[in-house]
């Protein structure tokens, strides 16, 4: 049976960091490519990162039932789930690893309770996760408070996931996240 592993974080968590570790150290984890009507950074390349799509594309798509799960994160910003994608990776029998906002992992884990871990990945600190944030400078100071008035509210969350990840340290965090995920795959 496929296994659901999904990682949820602030923005500036690291959980983008973790799950790339993952997907080099674990070979039978594929990536849930999520969709979004956000705008593309440079570097990001469309299916890969994410399915980039406009706000009517994606309004089309609720529409038409095509997604697993999906969330307006931000006002004008929606991140989903395909069941294509799903269905994709199900189809190649790997285990599916999935890096979305924390209503999108309530969503999988009450769809699916018994395949599913989910990991929720904190900076040690609110004022270490607004130095991440600014360190990246790809948001305006207004983008920036949403993202820490979203992270205040996404916090809130963290005693409903089935892990707790605190990244302080990152070389600590990914072989905690790598033991924690490859236990789940083992023992479940």
């Amino acid at each position: 049976m496929s296994k659901l592993i999904v990682l949820t974080a602030p923005s500036g968590a690291g959980k983008t960091t973790i799950v790339r570790h993952l997907l080099k150290s674990i070979p039978q984890l594929s990536f849930s490519t999520s969709a979004t009507t956000r705008y593309q950074r440079p570097g990001e390349i469309n299916g890969k990162d994410y399915y980039f799509l406009s706000a009517s594309d994606f309004e089309q798509k609720i529409t038409e039932n095509a997604f697993v799960e999906w969330e307006e994160v931000y006002q004008g910003q929606f991140y989903g789930t395909l069941k294509t994608e799903i269905e994709r990776l199900w189809a190649k029998n790997q285990h599916i690893i999935f890096d979305i906002d924390v209503k999108g992992a309530m969503n999988i884990k009450a769809s699916y309770p018994e395949q599913t871990l989910t990991i929720f990945v904190k900076a040690p600190s609110l004022d270490t996760l607004f130095n991440r944030l600014r360190s990246r400078r790809t948001e305006s100071d207004e983008q920036l408070q949403k993202r820490m008035d979203k992270a205040k509210e996404e916090a809130t969350y963290e005693e409903r996931f089935d892990y707790v990840l605190v990244n302080d340290d990152l070389s600590t965090a990914l072989q905690e996240a790598e033991q924690v995920v490859s236990d789940f795959i083992k023992n479940n």
